[in-house]
């Protein structure tokens, strides 16, 4: 039997996923990092992006999506603080696309209502989400 690790995802909106899994991948600002049972202590800030849980035993991975926030590793349990989250399969491709589309305009049109910034953090989400989708539909094909 191979060793599993416990993994909880939660955001304000409430737990989105509590179980075991013998892999789990985030991403970490500074990198996707992944985490396997008696890894060592750490905490990290997450940007917007997928955590993927591999529950081993030839189960399907668990594919959800962040929108930052933090994780708390411990060795035989993780803890995903999420900004929101939401699994990925609920995330919606035409509204993350309208939101890719109305950042990049904001970012060619300097003059826009919306502000560099912001413009810059929503296009990063939309990205993210789309990524988060076309990597579970990369999956459900095999």
């Amino acid at each position: 039997m191979a060793m599993t690790i416990h993994v909880d995802i939660v955001s304000a909106e409430g737990q989105l996923f509590s179980g075991q899994g013998e892999m789990v991948y985030a991403p970490a600002v500074m990198g996707e990092i992944g985490i396997a049972p008696r890894h060592a202590p750490l905490v990290s800030p997450l940007k917007p992006g997928e955590v993927r849980i591999d529950p081993g035993q030839g189960k399907e991975m668990e594919h959800f999506y962040v929108s930052g926030g933090l994780i708390e590793v411990q060795p035989f349990k993780v803890t995903v603080l999420a900004d929101t989250g939401v699994r990925a399969v609920d995330l919606d491709e035409a509204a993350a696309l309208e939101a890719k589309r109305r950042a990049e305009d904001a970012l060619a049109n300097q003059a826009a209502d919306m502000d560099l910034a912001r413009a810059q953090a929503e296009l990063a989400e939309a990205i993210a989400q789309l990524r988060a989708i076309e990597r579970l539909r990369k999956g459900k094909g095999k």
